[in-house]
């Protein structure tokens, strides 16, 4: 949550380390900016969720184009 509201995108180090050290599904919050970080969350930290909310309030991010993203680099999401 360190990165919340910065549009910088999600601290996938420290998500990756916690990801590595509890057996629990993680859902990653605080930072996206652009479909692109959600793609990087998912690749990089291995989480099993990634929520935001502004970007999409705002409608600088569409979630057509995020499921578009996700699905063009293999990551499934729901139709």
């Amino acid at each position: 949550m360190d990165h919340d509201g910065t549009k910088a995108g999600f601290d996938c180090e420290l998500l990756k380390k916690i990801n590595n050290t509890i057996n629990i599904p993680i859902i990653a919050s605080g930072g996206a900016g652009t479909t692109s970080h959600f793609t990087e969350v998912f690749q990089k930290a291995g989480v099993d969720a990634a929520l935001a909310a502004s970007v999409f309030h705002y409608g600088e991010i569409l979630i057509p184009d995020l499921k578009k993203e996700l699905r063009e680099n293999g990551i499934p999401v729901r139709f």
